[in-house]
Order: structure tokens, then C-alpha cells, then sequence
């Protein structure tokens, strides 16, 4: 008992150091980025900014949001940019924990988690906002000012980036399902139907309510999915190959294993 409480304390104190290192990383790449917070935020403002009619500007409602907003882009950008060094503090917690085939197949899924999860923001700030804000622009009637709080603007496109990294992890997500045997292929083509109308409904609850954005968000999604159960189809028939041929022992060879034993065991005692 005391050596299960020593171990769960050392792990404790494992994933401190570990919390605190990451820490310490995302602040170290955030201060020297401090001092382009602004630059950064006009970056991320480009997509909106590009579809405001002649005059458009963006506005602040509040006194100090001129400057927090510009240093929460900063900060982001600063997480993002030490993401792959904070994956590699959290598999290093938990790969100990792990089997060898286990840590064979997880360290490719993180790396790809990075790359899809990136991949995801790109569409969003290159293909997902530009559509969205030019349908926004033309829909809006005529004498209406078309502005936005630059705060509202970094929580949705901040919403966006989380949505669509995550929706381009979908992969990754139906490769582990099938590995771990929580689900197979066959079963993953026979709910490619609820899949596509889920999609539709995911795309119409994280997107803005127009038709456009709910299809640049379900249809990906669906399509990595299937994209997912090829990889899965790949990447475990193999293994499958391999264990085809096993069987269970059965009760009179399990006698037969048990009596060689014995007599085994009884010819070394002689």
C-alpha cells in the first residue's frame, strides 16, 4: 500500500514538472511575440478585413480590448507554435505506461494529430473564413454597416480553428477505434449513412446558420472519415492476415498439455 502511494505521488510530481515545463515554454515563445501582437492580430483579421466594403473598419467596445485581444493572438500563436514540444512532455508522461506494438503505432498517430490539426486551421483561415465573410458582405442590406468587436471576432475565428482541427482529426480518430477493437471496418461503412447526417448536423451547429458554411464543414468531415476507414483497412489487415489462422486450444489438448507436464515435472523430481 505505501509503495502504490509513493508511485502515485511520484507521478504526481512527474506531471508537475512536466505542466511546469510547458509552461515555461509557451511564455518563453510568447514575450518576444508580445512585441508584434498587433501585426499578428492584423494577420488574423486579414480574411474579414479583405470583404468589408469601402470603409469597413473593425471597432472595440471595450476600454482595454485593444489591447488584450491582440495579446491573446499572440498567446495562441504562441501555444501553437510549442505544440509539438507539449505532445512530446505529454507522450513522455505516458509512454512508460505503454507496450511496445502500443508505442509503435501511437508516435505516427501523434505526429499526423499535429499535421491534421494544422492542415484544419489552414482551410479554415484560407478557404472557410474568405467564403463565409464575402457571403456575409453581399447578403448584408443596403445601409447597414457592416462591423464586428474585434473581441467577438477572435472567439469565432478562435471557435473555428478548435472545430476544424478537430474535424480533421477524424481520421486519426477511426484509426485508434479500429485498432484498439472498440469497432471494425465493416461496421464503420454501415454507419457511413448516420456519418454523413451527422456531419450536416455538426456543420450546422459549429458553423454560422447559412448553407455554405454547414457544407465547408460536414463535407470534409465526411470525406475524412471515409479517407479514415481506408487507412484503418490498411493498417490492420495485416494483422488480421496474421491471426487467422489461431484457434483456442481445446479441452483434450489442454489434457494432454496438462499430463505432459506432469509427467515432465515428476521425471525431474526421479
Amino acid at each position: 500500500m505505501v509503495e502504490e502511494q509513493e508511485t502515485f505521488l511520484s507521478h504526481l510530481v512527474e506531471l508537475r514538472d512536466r505542466l511546469i515545463r510547458i509552461l515555461i515554454s509557451v511564455g518563453v515563445v510568447f514575450v518576444p511575440l508580445a512585441f508584434y501582437a498587433r501585426e499578428l492580430y492584423s494577420v488574423l483579421a486579414a480574411p474579414l478585413l479583405a470583404t468589408l466594403p469601402a470603409g469597413g473598419q473593425m471597432i472595440a467596445t471595450d476600454v482595454v480590448g485593444v489591447f488584450l485581444v491582440p495579446m491573446k493572438v499572440a498567446l495562441m500563436v504562441s501555444f501553437l507554435i510549442v505544440l509539438p514540444y507539449v505532445l512530446y512532455q505529454l507522450w513522455a508522461f505516458v509512454a512508460p505506461g505503454l507496450y511496445a506494438h502500443e508505442k509503435k503505432l501511437a508516435m505516427p498517430l501523434l505526429g499526423a494529430s499535429v499535421l491534421l490539426f494544422f492542415i484544419g486551421m489552414a482551410f479554415a483561415y484560407f478557404a472557410f473564413f474568405p467564403m463565409v465573410f464575402g457571403f456575409m458582405a453581399q447578403f448584408a442590406p443596403e445601409g447597414v454597416a457592416w462591423m464586428t468587436d474585434i473581441e467577438k471576432y477572435f472567439s469565432f475565428v478562435l471557435t473555428m480553428f478548435l472545430a476544424f482541427g478537430v474535424t480533421f482529426e477524424v481520421p486519426v480518430i477511426v484509426i485508434v477505434l479500429v485498432k484498439v477493437g472498440i469497432v471494425d471496418v465493416v461496421k464503420l461503412r454501415e454507419w457511413r449513412p448516420y456519418v454523413i447526417v451527422g456531419a450536416f448536423v455538426v456543420g450546422a451547429v459549429f458553423t454560422p446558420p447559412d448553407v455554405i458554411s454547414q457544407f465547408m464543414m460536414a463535407v470534409p468531415l465526411w470525406l475524412l472519415y471515409e479517407l479514415g476507414i481506408v487507412l484503418a483497412n490498411l493498417i490492420v489487415r495485416p494483422a488480421v492476415a496474421g491471426e487467422s489462422d489461431y484457434r483456442p486450444p481445446g479441452d483434450e489438448e489442454m489434457d494432454r498439455e496438462l499430463d505432459r507436464a506432469e509427467q515432465q515435472s515428476r521425471d525431474q523430481k526421479t
